[in-house]
């Protein structure tokens, strides 16, 4: 029955719908979006109806994480609900946590439009939003003492200004940010791989990691810190950063961020905007190197979530048998559809009881062992 729906979902979609979207400009269509997400999540029999379209659970599928219940593995990642206006109707299409972000310590309006471009031949979207979003005194104060259906992340960054090119400036910045939600949400991501900000990324440097991570060890929190990863970084790179890491209060890695890598091979359209960094297929080999490359090297150490290039359960079961216990996406339902969260849940089931696991966690990093 569920198979059957999303079949049909799935037909709509992309005979339909996505030559529609595919013709307007993609901002346009993702803030159309929203505001429909927005009305679904508002109301109860709105809310039951998604759900009906497009939810399914199954208990092969639930994890418990940093003494968090994930009821399946599948994040919404962040920068797509930047605002955190989709808390409501996230859960009902499926996914079994999202990231809302990411937030920085003040309202940010983002880079100049055009900001968004997709890539239909190489299945990715070219980003350049710059960290939009109302900031962190905003954010916080809207979501205080809301209850949330499943778990939340809160990513946070910093503020897209020239000031932050001081360092000191800019732990400032992310130091707001943070304090704002130790009691908002059930984790953390510290962004530091955004490759659309004025000044790079200079937290990806082990000496200024270090600083922006002692700093922010100084405030009180019991929630679980991750660090999202550029995909595009070096394994000596990451051993230096995976040393910082160790040394403070984190606890699971992202892999990863956007690339700014156009020579890409799994690039295939022309005319690839110079601006911004690029998500989907392009990314999906980077990240699945990094997984199993943190994973064999550190282990239980860290908890890692797979982001990047997932499409199909065959995608995620990828991440996973790497040693992602968590997977997220953004590109894969634009590109597939809003079923498709359903279909990769699905599809996992099958997957792990084809290959004699009775729990997702039993195949986690088997690939990589």
């Amino acid at each position: 029955m569920v198979k059957c729906r999303n079949v049909f979902i799935r037909l709509a979609y992309k005979g339909i719908l996505k030559p529609f979207f595919f013709r307007r400009d993609p901002e346009d269509v993702h803030d159309a979006m929203t505001r429909v997400g927005v009305m679904l999540g508002a109301h109860a029999f709105t809310r039951t109806i998604t759900q009906w379209k497009f939810g399914y659970s199954d208990p092969l599928l639930q994890q418990r994480i940093w003494d968090i219940t994930f009821p399946n593995p599948i994040g919404l990642a962040a920068g797509f609900d930047k605002d955190a206006e989709l808390t409501s109707i996230i859960p009902r299409v499926g996914f079994g946590f999202e990231e809302i972000g990411s937030i920085t310590g003040l309202p940010c309006a983002g880079n100049p439009k055009p900001r968004l471009w997709r890539l239909p031949k190489s299945q990715g979207l070219v980003v350049w939003y710059g960290l939009k979003n109302k900031g962190s005194k905003f954010l916080s104060e809207k979501l205080r003492g809301k209850k949330f259906e499943f778990p939340i992340g809160t990513s946070i960054a910093m503020t897209n200004c020239s000031a932050n090119l001081d360092t000191t400036t800019a732990i400032s910045d992310y130091h707001m940010a943070f304090e704002a939600f130790t009691t908002i949400g059930d984790y953390y991501t510290i962004n530091i791989s955004c490759p659309n900000v004025t000044g790079g990324q200079p937290f990806i440097e082990p000496e200024k990691l270090d600083l922006l991570l002692t700093d922010l060890d100084t405030i009180a929190t019991t929630k679980p810190i991750c660090i999202k990863l550029s995909p595009d970084i070096s394994f000596d790179e990451l051993d230096r950063i995976l040393v910082v890491a160790e040394k403070h209060r984190v606890h699971g890695i992202i892999c990863g961020n956007l690339t700014k890598n156009k020579d890409n091979k799994r690039i295939i359209d022309s005319n690839i905007p110079e601006h911004g960094g690029i998500s989907g297929k392009p990314t999906e080999e980077l990240s699945n190197a990094l997984i199993s490359y943190i994973y064999k090297s550190k282990k239980d150490r860290f908890v890692i979530i797979g982001c990047g290039g997932v499409f199909s359960a065959e995608d995620a079961y990828k991440k996973i048998r790497s040693g992602a216990s968590l997977v997220q996406l953004i590109t894969g339902i634009i590109f597939e559809g809003p079923q498709v969260v359903s279909e990769i849940n699905c599809g996992l089931t099958d997957l792990l009881r084809c290959d004699g696991f009775s729990s997702i966690s039993e195949a986690i990093g088997v690939d990589s062992r």
